[in-house]
């Protein structure tokens, strides 16, 4: 599809804007292409009703820590494209009650439109969203879940919409002004079951890498903080400073199991350094997972030599120890990582699991010994006064033999995940746009969608 540009005055800055297939806005001189037959171009507002949202006061406590789950930036950012089932804050009737807050229902769409822009996701339940969401609760005539993708696909567009000097910013005028190009029901539905499927094999991967993550987690709890190993009804146990432990297990500073090693960053300035295949992990990239599998930058080979990280390969672990304190993760790849965070290597046999599992067990003692004038900090020294119980090199290695098939299953997991996306947004503007024709496709369509 000829992609045509113009230049728009929006927000008192002129921007130049880019033709979008699926959703354009009069507000912002976007340009209209002709609907595929069938297809109607039709103003959002026309087949949806628009809400914004808003946030209870703050400083009225009795407002939140109640039952109504309530979106705000970070829900959104953590679950792109999701459909959230609860919330990191609540609010309550109190809160709602005073405030222009409203409670809207099950499957309203949610768009953030400020702060971090562009991010979609949709209500699973009856939720509240912060002044940061515009939300659409779709009519009969607009399917919420092709909605949804219509507003994913369009997320570079987003941000070219955004304007403002302080936060980068979607404005109402032009929001109202949205229009969407429109099948009819059913072919939208056929759309986004297509693409639902692919969401739902995604879906399915993270709940079993959830479970195998806390498989492995409690595995080791059970044989290093429980002291229930095989065997362990043979095991004398002693007095130490951490209580009773297995006999021969020895209390050690963590260096004496782990190499630390350091991160860098090549100069910003120098574009040779930069857009390279080479993943540069920095704690904004760290997920509440095991694995990072994406990162936001990369560096070429010649940055890599002008900087003060190695090439880790995979399986190294990955600690942020500045500003965002005790993430632990494993790169799932070779990375190299900024100055931010360490990089732990086990020695004389200690395998990568044990220490990552170790390591994700010592967080709060690391989060509570942090040092800086400015922010919170891990130095080394840190690492050196932490002390950890070191067990019988046999036992660790009967402990990895066990949990490597779980870290390996989580990473052919992850794979799959990665291959199912890139399947999936590829398929995206070619079915949202019509340029696949599914209308005479014979698809289940879910009840919930009929």
């Amino acid at each position: 599809m000829a992609r045509s540009r113009r230049q728009t005055r929006t927000g008192g800055r002129e921007a130049t804007k880019g033709h979008i297939p699926g959703l354009y806005s009069l507000a912002v001189g976007m340009p209209k292409t002709a609907a595929p037959p069938g297809w109607k171009w039709t103003l959002l507002t026309d087949v949806a009703r628009l809400e914004s949202g808003h946030t209870p006061s703050r400083k009225r406590p009795e407002y939140w820590d109640g039952e109504i789950p309530w979106i705000g930036i970070r829900d959104a950012t953590a679950n792109y494209g999701r459909v959230l089932q609860d919330t990191s804050q609540h609010t309550n009737e109190l809160g709602i009650k005073n405030s222009s807050a409203r409670v809207l229902p099950k499957n309203t769409v949610c768009l953030s439109r400020t702060a971090s822009v562009g991010y979609v996701v949709v209500m699973g339940r009856p939720m509240a969203t912060s002044q940061d969401f515009v939300n659409w609760v779709c009519s009969d005539r607009l399917d919420y879940q092709f909605l949804k993708y219509v507003l994913v696909s369009e997320r570079e567009s987003f941000l070219r919409f955004a304007s403002g000097t302080t936060h980068q910013t979607i404005y109402f005028p032009e929001v109202k002004a949205f229009h969407v190009c429109l099948p009819p029901v059913c072919v939208q539905r056929r759309i986004a079951s297509i693409l639902a499927a692919y969401d739902d094999l995604i879906e399915n991967n993270l709940r079993r890498i959830k479970i195998l993550e806390e498989m492995a987690q409690n595995l080791y709890r059970e044989w290093f903080v429980n002291f229930r190993f095989p065997g362990h009804e043979n095991v004398k146990m002693v007095d130490s400073e951490l209580g009773k432990v297995p006999e021969g297990w020895r209390r050690v500073p963590f260096t004496d199991i782990a190499e630390v090693l350091s991160g860098g960053t090549p100069k910003t300035k120098v574009a040779e350094y930069w857009d390279g295949t080479i993943p540069f992990f920095a704690p904004k990239d760290a997920p509440n997972a095991f694995y990072v599998t994406s990162t936001e930058k990369s560096i070429t080979d010649l940055g890599l030599q002008k900087c003060n990280s190695k090439l880790y390969p995979k399986n190294t672990v990955f600690i942020t120890a500045r500003g965002t304190v005790g993430k632990v993760i494993l790169p799932a790849f070779d990375m190299a990582m900024n100055q931010s965070c360490y990089a732990l290597r086990g020695k004389d046999g200690i395998s990568q699991f044990f220490l990552f599992l170790t390591t994700l067990w010592q967080v709060d003692y690391l989060k509570k010994n942090t040092g800086g004038a400015t922010f919170d900090t891990i130095v080394v020294d840190t690492f050196r006064r932490m002390k950890v119980l070191n067990p019988d090199a046999s036992l660790i290695a009967d402990f990895s033999s066990q949990v490597e098939p779980m870290f390996a299953l989580i990473l052919n997991l992850l794979s799959n995940n990665i291959t199912l996306r890139k399947t999936r947004d590829l398929l995206l503007p070619k079915l949202i746009s019509g340029e696949l024709d599914v209308s005479d496709l014979d698809i289940e369509v879910p009840e919930e969608a009929a």
